[in-house]
């Protein structure tokens, strides 16, 4: 399936978590079998082609399409998690939201010291979570220069603030609009 059919499968659900934005919802996509395997034969092909040795994800949807795209790689995946999901030592980065903070971790034994792992998450909205996950791997001695998206929002700005850090950022779909 090409992006444009991706696109189709995206439901838009208005006024969703306020009045004023146009939430994608990326259910309808992973619940139709076959748009859920073209998207991550997609994310699959960018993350080979700039050698990735391993794929990282954000929790929650991170870890569907993250792992999804590992195992269609046949390679490994690292988990970045909320905060006290993990049952082994962590490290961890706290990052600004649009209202307060939150909180990732990892175990720095998921990777080691200059391994090269690619970041894939179903949205790209404003960027403070991918950012934090891409200091987070950094921090934990990996190589982190791209990151791979279903969805773009480009009017939120997240993609140009990965780019200012450094990530290479590639997105299947684009939606104009909050």
């Amino acid at each position: 399936m090409t992006p444009d059919e991706l696109r189709a499968l995206i439901r838009t659900v208005p006024d969703f978590p306020k009045p004023g934005i146009q939430f994608r919802d990326i259910t309808t996509l992973i619940g139709h079998g076959a748009g859920l395997a073209a998207s991550i034969r997609h994310l699959a092909e960018m993350a080979s082609a700039v050698g990735a040795q391993k794929i990282a994800g954000m929790e929650a949807r991170g870890f569907i399409f993250g792992a999804a795209v590992a195992v269609e790689m046949g390679i490994g995946f690292v988990p970045v998690r909320k905060p006290g999901k993990l049952p082994a030592e962590t490290i961890g980065i706290d990052y600004a939201l649009e209202y307060g903070s939150d909180r990732l971790e990892m175990d720095p034994t998921s990777v080691s010291s200059g391994e090269k792992i690619v970041i894939v998450d179903d949205l790209i909205a404003t960027g403070g979570t991918a950012i934090a996950a891409a200091r987070l791997l950094r921090q934990a001695g990996a190589s982190v220069d791209h990151a791979l998206f279903v969805i773009d929002l480009p009017d939120l700005g997240g993609a140009d603030k990965l780019r200012a850090t450094g990530l290479q950022v590639r997105t299947l779909i684009d939606f104009d609009g909050e």
